[in-house]
């Protein structure tokens, strides 16, 4: 890809809590080395996993509720309020749990509704936990992460089948790029505005993809799909914040020039 073709931002998502419903923005104000605010601020922890609230360190994914391995978690509909830190879920329209994310009891009305509902997939105690500004992303460093719309319809054509973008669970969606082209950005830096990204990595998709969010049935086969035509299962892209700015939907993304030395 050249520095000449640029794209355009078509959705904006955060996701509060792992494994749970995308909320989408239509902007958001990005910090160096940061995620989109509040995204993957809190986890449920699915057994014990050794995570320390006050010492807050990376864990993989396997160690949390998560779409990879409990589609149903798809079924429920859920949303944060920032200010009041408040949780509530929905499964067909109806409440289910509601809690401040901040408090014991908030927490603990949470975790109630995963214990009666979600066994047997349960290996211990399901716990709501969160670190303050940490994220539980599933690689190690903050990221914001990008999927090409491109790609996405290039999956389409591979199954024969419409494949909903948000499978991916990405924070950005963008239209504009050649399918895969996205792959090749490792290292350069895009502008979004005044933002800067750098890109850091390539994504592996995982068995989330098969889930479709609607239906919450697993009923693709994403990875082996790119695996078989592509000799992968990249799709998508995590970048890590380098300059402050605002982003939104419609805003437009350039691959900046490399600086020369």
């Amino acid at each position: 890809m050249t520095a000449s073709q640029t794209a355009e931002i078509t959705g904006l998502f955060r996701y509060p809590i792992k494994g749970l419903t995308p909320e989408s923005l239509p902007r958001v104000s990005l910090r160096i080395g940061q995620t989109l605010p509040a995204d993957r601020r809190y986890a449920i922890e699915n057994g014990p996993s050794g995570f320390d609230p006050e010492q807050p360190e990376w864990k993989p994914k396997i160690q949390f509720l998560m779409l990879a391995r409990n589609e149903r978690l798809a079924e429920l509909d859920s949303r944060f309020d920032d200010a009041t830190n408040v949780l509530t879920i929905r499964r067909d329209g109806q409440v289910v749990a509601s809690g401040d994310l901040e408090t014991a009891a908030g927490r603990a009305a949470v975790e109630r509704y995963f214990t009666e509902n979600f066994q047997p997939e349960l290996k211990g105690p399901p716990k709501l936990l969160s670190g303050r500004d940490h994220s539980f992303s599933d690689v190690a460093r903050k990221v914001v992460s990008i999927i090409n719309l491109g790609s996405v319809r290039a999956i389409e054509r591979m199954l024969g089948a419409t494949v909903h973008p948000l499978r991916f669970r990405a924070n950005l969606y963008v239209q504009g790029w050649p399918a895969w082209s996205e792959l090749d950005l490792v290292d350069q830096t895009l502008a979004i505005g005044q933002a800067r990204l750098k890109i850091v990595k390539r994504i592996k998709r995982c068995p989330a993809t098969n889930v479709d969010p609607v239906t919450a049935k697993r009923d693709l086969e994403i990875p082996p799909a790119l695996s078989r035509n592509l000799g992968h299962m990249d799709c998508g892209i995590y970048a890590e914040v380098i300059t402050d700015g605002e982003i939104g939907v419609g805003d437009a993304i350039a691959v900046e020039e490399p600086r020369l030395v």
